[in-house]
């Protein structure tokens, strides 16, 4: 191996940096890494360029396979890695959309200030704590029916807000609408439905949080007014999870089954982690429809998630829900493939884009951007770590030609969940929240350790390369002040 990314990568600019077709023979299109340099000492230590060429062998695969700033090893796929491919002729992969399939990020805005939640944030998060269940195998306070969670799998959050846990407003400002078509419960196993039944309506553990944080830069004052983000010192709430075991359970069936698609179509790949199946093929098919039950299931946990907050919220300032202003300002998923329409040489094409790790940025105007926001462009959310900030941003026209519609969807992991925890002590971590004046509620100590700040990437770093970059637009900033963990 070389010992540097020097002489391998091609730098295209300060932010744009290509693995060349001729890096691995097989290879059918170039890579892109979008990093500033300081970031490719770390991608270059982590071998994770080797994922992104890797995925260039996918049968179908169009421009270049692409990695976000926030890039770190998955399984098959980069994490942060996008790819789309031809769906008159190309593959549909589970390692391009991840096990927690629809992973994603809500965000809430309220009507109050740090002043009037920094004395009440003890309370606050302890409120939180015991309404949302969180923690590794976490159970719900939903009780549903076989029936009932075949009902989630096609209907997804609409069919929860229909049972009183939200607003019909919710809905609208969900990616999606929050049920993506063409799901089929038919494809789901049993043991998929068992882990998914006692799940729906738990933060889960992991990575997964729920953040109550504090504007504290606007970028682009008109966007961030027309969602709701008034001025520096307003609170907000993000809550990131996603489909829980349920998910996990629906990739690991469909890593088996496409693993034997592979042999039986021919396709020659250079990692068996990069099991996939024309899209066009029966087991193709099937991944995607059983794919779009997990996405319905994560959209309605969120929403259940969205429903107690809000219950907490009310409990703890004595207010209604409309005088606190407890208002949906977006869901976005970052685990997903779907179906769209890209230009492409020359031509306009349906292409499967693979976004896993990787948010969708949309520009102003798209059709599928609610209607409210059709003026400015799709919100991004990306969340940082526990201990630093999370960014509010807009997709752009750039993203439609460069990234397939996507940006970054977080900060990145810099160490593995294991080395954080052999390096650091979870209560030690708390205090260090504390001192920043974070109030922290976890289930598991160990759990807090992996989840520390020096575990991430600054994402002060990557939502500047993204922005820099063009793929998406800064409009605000905000930081921690209570955080709930699994």
């Amino acid at each position: 191996m070389p010992m540097s990314w020097q002489g391998i990568l091609n730098k295209i600019d300060d932010y744009r940096w290509e693995i060349p077709q001729s890096y691995k023979a097989g290879m059918l299109v170039p890579g892109l890494i979008f990093a500033s340099e300081s970031m490719l000492n770390h991608i270059w230590e982590e071998q994770v360029f080797q994922q992104v060429a890797n995925v260039a062998f996918l049968p179908g695969i169009v421009d270049r396979s692409l990695a976000m700033p926030d890039i770190h090893w998955g399984y098959g796929f980069p994490i942060g890695g996008v790819a789309a491919t031809r769906v008159k002729d190309g593959v549909i992969s589970p390692g391009g959309v991840g096990f927690d399939i629809n992973c994603g990020v809500r965000l809430l805005r309220t009507n109050l200030s740090l002043e009037e939640v920094r004395p009440k944030i003890e309370q606050l998060v302890a409120e939180l704590f015991v309404n949302i269940p969180s923690g590794l195998g976490s159970t719900g306070k939903i009780r549903v029916s076989g029936k009932e969670l075949d009902e989630v799998m096609i209907k997804g959050s609409p069919w929860i807000v229909e049972k009183g846990y939200g607003e019909a407003e919710d809905i609208v400002v969900t990616e999606e609408s929050g049920c993506m078509k063409g799901a089929n419960p038919d494809k789901i196993s049993s043991t998929a439905r068992k882990r998914g039944i006692p799940q729906l309506g738990t933060l889960g553990s992991g990575n997964h949080f729920l953040e109550v944080e504090v504007v504290d830069e606007i970028y682009d004052r008109d966007a961030a007014t027309a969602m709701g983000i008034s001025s520096s010192g307003q609170v907000l709430i993000l809550i990131h999870t996603g489909s829980r075991g349920f998910g996990h359970q629906v990739c690991s069936d469909y890593v088996a089954l496409l693993g034997e698609a592979v042999k039986r179509y021919g396709i020659n790949l250079p990692d068996r982690q990069l099991a996939c199946a024309p899209i066009k093929s029966p087991e193709g098919q099937d991944y995607l429809q059983a794919m779009s039950c997990a996405a319905n299931y994560a959209w309605t946990n969120r929403q259940c998630i969205a429903h107690w907050v809000r219950e907490s919220f009310v409990k703890v300032f004595g207010k209604s829900r409309r005088e606190l202003g407890l208002e949906q300002i977006y869901d976005v998923c970052h685990n997903i493939a779907k179906l769209e329409e890209y230009t492409v040489d020359g031509k306009k094409q349906p292409l499967c884009v693979h976004r896993k790790g990787a948010t969708r940025a949309f520009p102003a105007g798209h059709p599928d951007i609610p209607e409210i926001y059709r003026n400015i462009g799709q919100p991004v959310l990306i969340p940082g770590d526990m201990g630093r900030c999370s960014y509010v941003a807009l997709g752009t026209e750039i993203a439609m030609r460069e990234s397939f519609g996507s940006t970054c969807h977080g900060a990145g992991r810099m160490q593995s969940r294991s080395a954080a925890k052999r390096s650091l002590r979870g209560a030690d971590v708390a205090k260090a929240l504390a001192d920043k004046g974070i109030t922290v509620k976890t289930g598991s100590m160990s759990s807090l350790a992996e989840e520390a700040s020096q575990a991430y990437k600054d994402v002060n770093e990557v939502v500047d390369v993204t922005d820099k970059v063009g793929i998406s637009h800064k409009v605000a900033r905000a930081i921690p002040i209570g955080v709930i963990k699994g």
